[in-house]
């Protein structure tokens, strides 16, 4: 569903992705991780058409996303760290909009719009101006849209960013019944506890490379801690650990 093959972006003398290898099957949920700066944005806006690469190409569900990228935006959903919406739309309004966009049927739009609305509990202020909602309300208008559409791939940075509990823990569910019904996920996320629960493989970005991908069995051995947990074994990989030494002195 996702292929990833040489990428690689500078911004002048600046390499923010180095030489990136990848693949992400159908149904499988795969993490992205890495410290701030690690280059995981910037690949996301490439796999998503927001930036060309210097090099290298990325394939979703076989269109190349440089050659052929109204198929590629197509069949992949994009979730941004920031939700961007129309102020001035409604809640309503815009998912109307999104549906309109990707050629959803008007039976289509007329049962899935008030379901998705009731889920992430936006159907009382769904005919308020989008610009009167908090950050977690927008996150969950976006995530709802992305959901509408019924993507085959489904690209996320940090979407679990501003949401209450509740619904933090309804997004992860729906993201696992997603992947259950083939869509693949691609997640970057800080939320390590997250990753280690969702995710079928993981990926750890360091300055641009990908230094470490696998199950998170693969990345224990890798860390040589097959006690640890994600958190522990990220630290491990990224020289986060050399900091506990430091703390002990404060």
């Amino acid at each position: 569903m996702i292929e990833i093959s040489g990428l690689t972006k500078t911004f002048g003398s600046i390499t923010a992705v180095d030489d990136l290898n990848l693949t992400v099957a159908p149904g499988e949920i795969f993490g992205f991780l890495g410290p701030n700066g690690a280059g995981k944005t910037t690949t996301v806006k490439i796999m998503t058409g927001l930036l060309r690469p210097t090099r290298g190409r990325v394939t979703i569900c076989g269109h190349d996303v440089e050659k052929e990228p109204l198929a590629a935006k197509r069949a992949a959903a994009l979730v941004p760290d920031e939700p961007y919406v129309y102020p001035k739309l409604t809640g309503v309004e815009y998912l109307r909009f999104v549906a309109e966009i990707h050629g959803l049927r008007l039976e289509e739009q007329r049962r899935r719009i008030p379901e998705l609305l009731e889920m992430f509990e936006l159907s009382p202020r769904s005919g308020e101006l989008c610009e009167s909602y908090s950050h977690g309300m927008r996150q969950k208008l976006v995530l709802a849209g992305a959901i509408l559409r019924n993507p085959r791939v489904l690209v996320l940075d940090e979407p679990l960013v501003g949401l209450d509990p509740k619904s933090a823990r309804l997004v992860k569910e729906i993201f696992v019944s997603m992947a259950g019904r083939g869509t693949a996920i691609f997640l970057c996320t800080h939320v390590l506890e997250i990753a280690e629960k969702l995710c079928h493989r993981l990926g750890i970005m360091i300055e641009g490379r990908l230094t470490a991908l696998g199950s998170l069995a693969d990345l224990k051995n890798k860390a040589r801690s097959p006690q640890s947990g994600l958190e522990d074994v990220f630290l491990s990989l990224t020289g986060g650990s050399e900091y506990a030494s430091l703390l002990r002195h404060l």
